[in-house]
This record gives C-alpha cells, structure tokens and sequence, in this order.
C-alpha cells in the first residue's frame, strides 16, 4: 500500500511496511518542522465512549497542523441516544468536516461507518476489535527508543483477551523480521485465537505463559495493559484484578536498554517509582503519539509524498 493513497484507516493490517517507514519518517520530520497544511480543514472527533489521551491526542494534534475540531464527547450527547443509527449518524456529520476520527464500543463500528461515509474515516477504538493509531504509536515508540523494529522481543502482559491495541500491535509486527512474543495471562485471559493463527501464518514466535518475573529479565520490551472492567465480566475482573503489577523491584530487574510501554491510562499495574526508573517511557510514548496522529492527518487529508 502507498501510505499517501490511504482514505479510511479501520484496521492495522492496512499497513505494508514501507508504509509504515513513510508514516514514521514524516513523524519525525513534524516534530522538527512547523506545518500548518491543515489550514482550512476540520476535524470530527466522534467519542461514543470515554476517551482522554487519544480524543486530545488527535485534537492537538489537528491545531498544531493549522485545522479546527468540532467534537462531541458522549454517546449520551447523540442522537443515537435517541434511536438514530451509526449510519445515519456519519452520514450527517460528514457535511460538517473533512475527516471522522471515531471511537465506538462495538467491534466493527470502523467499519460500518467506512462504509457510508465518503469522508475519511479513523478508527480510535471500536470495542473489543482494534485501536489502530494506539498500535502504530506503540511501534513508534518502540522504533525510537530501541532504533530498531527487527529482532525485537516484546512481552505483553494482563488483559490480552479484551485489550484491542495489543490486538492491532499483533497485526504489526507480523510484518517485520525476528520478532518473539511472550504472551503474559492467566490462562482465561489469553489472546484469542485468531491473533495466534496471524502470528504463526507471519512467522512471529510466540510462547504464553502466567510468569510475568522470568519475561521481565529477557524482554527488549514490556507492553504493560490494565485490567478493563468495562470489557471483563465480572469474575474475570475479580480474579485478575491486582495481578502482574510491575514495581520498582521488577523494573530494575530488566536488561539494560529494554523498556516498559503502556497504553494509558494505568489503573494500579505499574507502581509510581517505576515512573522514574531509565526502563519507564511510557509518558515519552504520549508524545510520539501526538508525532503519529498528526503525520496520519497530514497524510490522509493531504497528498503528502
């Protein structure tokens, strides 16, 4: 795929590698160039459930490229709430703005409202299915911190079931070379099927295991996740609340150079004198997610090359 021929963005598997160097190249060039190519351009921020980091994200960073947001912030502020559907809705606000940045509590939302919509619609999280630009920040991230996105071994741990960027980060780094997982669950927290049979069909080794401690020493990365109550039945959320908690102890555990990314927020699963050790760039990760957000706009609502 050309990056720049890119219209809705629902699903990381849309990405091919070179254009996953184009979108990062032009990230770093945005943090050192001004750029207001924007201008004149308005951007939807549609956020059917709660949202801080990434409805700010990609509202700062539409500004900081010279366009304007319109934004609604609940699904109760909507006329869904009065029985209008999804469809209707995107069909309505696109004669509003350029682009539809859209977050959604069903799987597939991206999709449906692809569908309709012949403005560009971004996919900021559709329930339990992905969260694309959470994916592609991670990566970046992971790209700047370590210099490198081959031979990488990357331990994600807790809510692997539900968690939809770890999901997307999967569908990622299928596309790279030499790259080990270590899934870190209790065993009815796992990743689900589907994400094991891309990770075998893409060559990525992978091992599961409920040893958070053993992949700590080994990994170049620790992907932290929370334990999302909104997702989990109520059990689930019970028995795992308060496990694999990364403390100080932990951290200083790690090999020199590795480092620990979270999505955000954390809700208790990385202790706050973490946040000091040289392992912890998880608030780094927040800016080069503003790098990433504003490079896919500038893309997808440009015809950057």
């Amino acid at each position: 795929m050309i990056l720049n021929s890119m219209h809705h963005l629902t699903r990381t598997q849309q990405f091919t590698r070179s254009s996953l160097d184009q979108l990062f190249a032009l990230a770093s060039k945005l943090e050192k160039e001004p750029d207001n190519s924007l201008k004149g351009k308005i951007l939807a921020a549609l956020f059917f459930e709660p949202s801080t980091r990434t409805r700010l994200s990609f509202s700062s960073a539409m500004l900081r490229l010279g366009g304007s947001v319109i934004t609604m912030e609940s699904g109760q502020a909507s006329s869904q709430a009065k029985g209008e559907t999804l469809e209707d809705s995107i069909r309505v606000v696109s004669n509003y703005c350029d682009a539809i940045v859209m977050r959604h509590p069903e799987e597939g939302a991206a999709d449906r409202a692809a569908k309709v919509s012949k403005i560009p619609i971004i996919n900021a999280g559709d329930g339990t299915g992905q969260h694309p630009t959470q994916a592609l920040l991670d990566l970046y991230t992971i790209q700047r911190e370590l210099g490198r996105t081959d031979g990488i071994n990357i331990a994600i741990v807790g809510n692997l079931k539900y968690y939809r960027a770890a999901r997307s980060l999967s569908y990622l780094l299928g596309k790279f070379n030499d790259i080990h997982l270590t899934l870190v669950s209790a065993p009815e927290l796992r990743i689900r099927d589907d994400i094991k049979a891309y990770l075998r069909k893409h060559k990525v080794t992978f091992e599961e295991t409920d040893n958070m401690q053993a992949a700590m020493k080994t990994a170049d990365v620790i992907y932290q996740t929370r334990m999302q109550k909104e997702w989990m039945s109520p059990e689930e959320f019970k028995k795992n609340a308060g496990t694999y908690i990364i403390t100080r102890k932990l951290a200083d555990s790690m090999k020199k150079g590795a480092i620990i990314i979270h999505p955000l927020p954390r809700i208790g699963e990385i202790t706050d004198d973490v946040d000091t050790s040289p392992h912890a760039v998880y608030f780094k990760q927040v800016r080069y997610g503003l790098l990433v957000r504003m490079a896919l706009l500038k893309t997808i609502l440009t015809k950057w090359k």
